[in-house]
């Protein structure tokens, strides 16, 4: 509320938002200055070997090497490849899946058993048996994928749906709306913003179904640059992979946080 007693309209809340993300930057990058500066004095006072703990200098230099020949490029492709299509594949079966078992009690008492199991294995464990079973290709890597991005997104479907009121519903209904207008004007509407916040934790863990797949067994990708630099003791390599690793997952979070904002630019009215 405003000093005269009326509430901030939209364009204002746009405008204040302006004005703070300058200072939302400047704190990032604030943090990463730190972050970088804790570690130039943690291997200076330390004095490890650069094999044990590489200096920023050190990785910035291999991150460059790899940059002009292409390996970081080619790699990152790969990646990004089998990352993409196992958040695809995996978040659109949640997503369909979700909203059945959210209209069907009976159909969540069947399968409830099998997902909660699921989750009781990790996907570490069963990566090899998934790779001996469908090869070393890249379908087994978005299986993966798929697998560790599928249950967060399913859970958050099922509760955005039946978040969704009974009188809203029952309004529509009395309207003569079909089911496909009930589920296209309300339920998916209604439920976006729970079903997104599942999307958000799925991109981040879809960069852990892939990086994993591609430990167990693969000739491409950033998690075999990871086992590369590991076994010839280039410990700079594996930062520069990891720190790839971690830029992915934050544009894809950042993809999806974008989308979020557009598709729920009502919720700021």
């Amino acid at each position: 509320m405003s000093s005269t007693g009326k509430s901030i309209t939209y364009p204002a809340k746009r405008a204040m938002s302006r004005k703070l993300s300058p200072h939302r930057s400047w704190l990032g990058l604030i943090s990463l200055g730190t972050f970088l500066l804790v570690w130039y004095i943690t291997t200076r006072l330390s004095d490890l070997p650069s094999f044990i703990l590489p200096t920023p200098a050190d990785v910035w230099s291999r991150f460059v090497r790899a940059l002009t020949d292409g390996t970081l490029a080619t790699h990152t492709a790969v990646t990004l490849g089998e990352v993409l299509c196992g958040l695809l594949v995996g978040s659109s079966f949640a997503i369909v899946l979700g909203y059945f078992i959210a209209k069907s009690r009976s159909l969540e008492n069947i399968l409830s058993p099998f997902l909660v199991a699921s989750q009781a294995i990790p996907v570490v464990a069963i990566a090899p048996l998934l790779v001996i079973w469908f090869g070393p290709d890249i379908f087994s890597k978005i299986l993966i994928c798929s697998l560790i991005v599928f249950f967060p997104v399913l859970i958050n479907t099922v509760i955005g749906i039946r978040t969704v009121p009974a009188m809203l519903r029952d309004l529509m209904r009395s309207m003569r709306a079909t089911p496909a207008q009930i589920m296209l004007k309300l339920e998916i509407p209604a439920a976006l913003p729970i079903c997104l916040g599942g999307l958000k934790v799925g991109t981040t863990l879809s960069v852990i179904g892939g990086v994993v797949s591609e430990f167990v067994g693969s000739n491409r990708g950033l998690g075999f640059l990871v086992n590369v630099g590991r076994g010839q003791y280039d410990t700079a390599l594996v930062f520069v992979a990891v720190f790839a690793l971690i830029a992915m997952a934050l544009t894809l979070y950042g993809a999806v946080a974008w989308v979020e904002r557009r598709v729920l630019v009502w919720q700021e009215h």
